[in-house]
């Protein structure tokens, strides 16, 4: 089975579960919140079992302190979505912006190429895929209003743009990180993607930054 297809199947379960959440907040569930919650913790997880596996490059370069730092950030991430989650619609809202953006700067980087963002950090990502990215993502804001509402609010293409832009930035971390420690993935729980901190790192800097502004 080729990498792409495993990328689509891989997605539409995690949509499904998604979805799922959803259902279980319409019923009453605090589903959102406490999904988001093990999701983060996974994510600290990972990030342990990849930094003991790859001792010696920890070791270089102070490494420890860019994977101790990362650790500490993620544990405000998790201070993050235990908060946010308490408003399942923003969670959803964040969650929704994110996947279009990814898709969209995936498909159209493939698809327009172009000039490299930061090849040193991430062989794959274009300028190209990089706007269509951020435009994708704040049509799905413009469209998770209209269909809530049936009117447009202009505030959600700035929050559109600002979080399609800020998940692409928690992107090239994650891929400096990695890049530092000499590893393709931080895991392989979820084929065709790698871990969940590769397929969740476009939350590093907004679910901190929204709890910041929710505060």
């Amino acid at each position: 089975m080729s990498n792409t297809i495993q990328r689509i199947i891989v997605g539409g379960v995690l949509a499904l579960i998604a979805c799922m959440a959803a259902l279980g907040e319409y019923f009453g569930l605090p589903a959102v919140r406490w999904l988001g919650v093990a999701v983060v913790v996974m994510m600290m997880i990972e990030l342990a079992a990849m930094m003991s596996r790859n001792r010696a490059a920890l070791r270089q370069n102070r490494n420890w302190i860019v994977c101790g730092a990362f650790m500490a950030w993620l544990l405000v991430m998790l201070m993050a979505i235990y908060y946010v989650g308490t408003r399942p619609w923003i969670v959803l809202l964040l969650l929704l912006i994110i996947a279009a953006a990814d898709i969209g700067a995936w498909f159209f980087g493939r698809l327009l190429g172009g000039d490299k963002m930061w090849e040193r950090l991430s062989a794959g990502k274009t300028w190209s895929g990089q706007i269509c990215g951020i435009a994708c993502g704040t049509a799905a804001a413009i469209m998770y209003g209209l269909l809530g509402t049936d009117t447009f609010m202009p505030q959600l293409m700035w929050i559109g743009i600002s979080v399609a832009l800020l998940s692409q930035y928690g992107d090239l971390t994650a891929s400096w990180i990695k890049r530092r420690m000499g590893v393709k993935d931080f895991g392989n729980i979820l084929p065709g993607h790698g871990g969940l901190l590769d397929r969740f790192d476009g939350w590093i800097y907004v679910l901190p930054i929204i709890w910041l502004v929710m505060l």
